[in-house]
């Protein structure tokens, strides 16, 4: 079976690029417009992929929560305005990769097929928030 992609963005058009960018790589894909959403999801992912700013709960609460269901799930941020502080908050947090918008196609596919490569998740579901 593919690996499942996990797409966090408040954007849906955003949500809808990376989802065709992300099938037309061969990955399954499920998109949430939030975090909140993700984490009542029932299948552990084998990449998250997620915007920094959205409402509710944050990407770093995201990052929180994956550890805490014992997940080795690679997360990918991506932010139109990343800025020094941010990057290192998002590698404190356990994020992969902090990525600028635009995101380009090819660049995006690598980071994801090697993040997938580096840690394979454990079958547990989230618990709910």
């Amino acid at each position: 079976m593919a690996p499942l992609v996990a797409i966090i963005d408040d954007d849906v058009g955003i949500r809808k690029a990376l989802r065709t960018l992300m099938r037309s790589a061969s990955y399954r894909v499920e998109t949430f417009a939030s975090v909140e959403a993700f984490a009542a999801s029932v299948e552990a992912p084998d990449c998250i992929i997620t915007d920094v700013s959205m409402r509710g709960m944050s990407v770093f609460e995201l990052a929180g929560f994956v550890r805490s269901q014992g997940w080795c799930v690679p997360i990918i941020m991506i932010s139109a305005l990343p800025d020094d502080d941010l990057v290192q908050r998002a590698v404190g947090a356990g994020a992969r990769s902090l990525l600028r918008k635009p995101i380009e196609s090819n660049a995006l596919i690598s980071l994801v097929e090697e993040s997938i490569s580096s840690c394979t998740p454990s079958p547990q579901p989230p618990v709910q928030l």
